[in-house]
């Protein structure tokens, strides 16, 4: 049986082992994180070797290019040579900046803490 020349995106990001479920991938392309060639991507649709695919995890992209077609899971070496990772190198830790963590339960923020958080983001109140 020769090799397919397209598979589904869905199908082809779980192989390649960027979703644990066929049907996270799948989800994740109703919500409009993935983008194939620029474009939001169904999960039907087909990926062909040479695409680019930008798939949003953790609010940040990564970039990917179909090298081969996989619509199966295969071992992690197959998968790694299946696509080419062009995604930048992530800013550290220290130069993202942090939100503040509110207490769960803790309630709406004080007049006192919305200003404390206006100023830590630098935010310039009209009155």
């Amino acid at each position: 049986m020769p090799p397919s020349e397209t598979a589904r995106i869905d199908a082809w990001l779980w192989a390649v082992r960027q979703f644990k479920t066929r049907s996270a991938a799948t989800a994740a392309c109703r919500a409009g994180h993935v983008r194939l060639n620029g474009e939001r991507a169904k999960a039907a649709q087909a990926v062909r070797p040479g695409d680019e695919i930008r798939v949003r995890v953790d609010g940040f992209d990564r970039i990917l290019v179909v090298r081969g077609i996989l619509v199966k899971r295969v071992s992690a070496p197959l998968a790694a040579a299946a696509l080419e990772d062009r995604t930048p190198a992530r800013p550290p830790r220290e130069l993202v900046a942090q939100l503040p963590v509110r207490d769960r339960g803790a309630g709406r923020p004080t007049k006192r803490d919305r200003r404390e958080l206006e100023r830590l983001r630098g935010e310039q109140r009209q009155h």
